[in-house]
């Protein structure tokens, strides 16, 4: 269980209250950050937890996931993907513990999955659920006001779609529900915000009969309306949106033994929380196609570099690094992660090492990610 002061979120505009509740367990930073002497505007949004990679094979590749073959875990990263892989339907579970330096009663569960229509259309579907446990808000001398039990979703359905041998292009649209708090605290009246959101994405894949190539792709994703959490229907806050740039080498030693390699950049599309609060106003006032644009001129960017070496394509061994700028949370983080393929199921596992200056207080520390998979039907 973890504790928010209600006393500096009396000081706050009610839009940043709501960060707030959020903010102790998303990975996205609410305020300022102090950087060699130079105060660091963070760029935040609602429902961080939709920033956040859940499947153990990207995980275990720097959070790399745009360009690599397709499995069930494509409808996180890119879609356009999916008809290109060798399965017929495809269905994953992942469960990972979040912020278990922080507490112990955070974590994203996700289910994921894919059907193909024929050899050149699929259809894909996902749903992420993220608990953050239990919050006591409490006022300045330390009474408690209330328990918040925050829960987030988000509820995807994708159509694929070959428009060659080697481009793939594809459509998304998600449901989001966020309930950080609800009733009336100290005045406000919260309540469960909504949201709805689409993902355009487009991969290339230029690999050969016998695995070897590059593969891109690019896609934008929760381009969509802004989410509110009380009756003010100006007090509404922006999505994560972002604009995402992947490539892979792979290339077969022999029948045994292959290897990939992956890079992914991605780009937050929303405006600089203001410093102030007289920008406040001015910033809540921006529509979302502004937003986008806007987003642009930030300084939010995350990468991620990874490799993959496969076995008999039955065990594969993962490594990268991932990294952000000051602006979007200056995390950096090496991965490992493990995974075993058996007939018709595999299993897969990643760990995060933080690297940086801020080692000891990255709380990402100690993260680990699960994931169950099962194919049917190779084409």
């Amino acid at each position: 269980m973890q504790f928010i002061n209600y006393s500096t979120m009396q000081r706050l505009p009610k839009c940043i209250c709501s960060f707030l509740l959020l903010a102790v367990f998303s990975q996205s930073v609410s305020g300022q950050e102090e950087s060699n002497n130079n105060t660091v505007n963070i760029t935040t949004t609602a429902v961080p937890f939709l920033r956040i990679s859940p499947d153990p094979r990207a995980g275990g590749m720097g959070d790399v996931g745009i360009a690599v073959s397709p499995d069930a875990s494509s409808v996180f990263y890119n879609a356009a993907k999916i008809p290109f892989a060798r399965q017929k339907a495809a269905i994953g579970a992942i469960y990972t513990p979040w912020l278990k330096e922080v507490a112990d009663d955070v974590y994203l569960a996700a289910l994921s999955g894919f059907y193909q229509l024929d050899e050149s259309q699929s259809l894909s579907a996902s749903l992420r659920y993220f608990s953050m446990g239990d919050l006591s808000i409490v006022d300045y001398n330390g009474n408690k006001l209330t328990t918040a039990s925050p829960r987030e979703f988000a509820l995807d359905i994708a159509y694929s779609r070959k428009l060659s041998d080697r481009i793939g292009v594809a459509a998304a649209l998600r449901y989001i529900n966020s309930r950080l708090a609800t009733g009336n605290i100290s005045g406000v009246d919260y309540k469960t915000g909504n949201a709805v959101a689409g993902d355009i994405s487009f991969y290339y894949n230029g690999l050969s009969e016998d695995k070897k190539g590059w593969t891109a792709g690019v896609t934008l994703s929760n381009l969509g309306s802004k989410i509110g959490y009380t009756s003010d229907a100006d007090e509404k806050d922006f999505l994560p949106a972002s604009l995402g740039l992947g490539a892979a080498y792979a290339e077969s030693w022999d029948e045994d033994n292959q290897v990939s390699f992956g890079v992914d950049i991605n780009k937050l599309l929303v405006p600089e929380l203001p410093a102030t609060g007289e920008g406040m106003k001015a910033y809540r006032d921006k529509g979302v196609v502004g937003s986008w644009i806007d987003g642009f001129g930030n300084k939010a960017w995350q990468a991620g570099f990874g490799m993959e070496y496969s076995y008999k394509e039955q065990l594969h061994l993962r490594l990268g690094y991932t990294t952000r700028t000051y602006e979007a949370g200056n995390w950096q983080s090496l991965t490992a992660g493990i995974g075993l393929q058996f007939s018709v199921a595999a299993v897969n596992f990643s760990y995060l090492i933080p690297t940086g200056s801020a080692v000891n207080n990255n709380p990402l520390r100690n993260t680990v990610r699960f994931g169950l998979l099962f194919n049917w039907d190779s084409k």
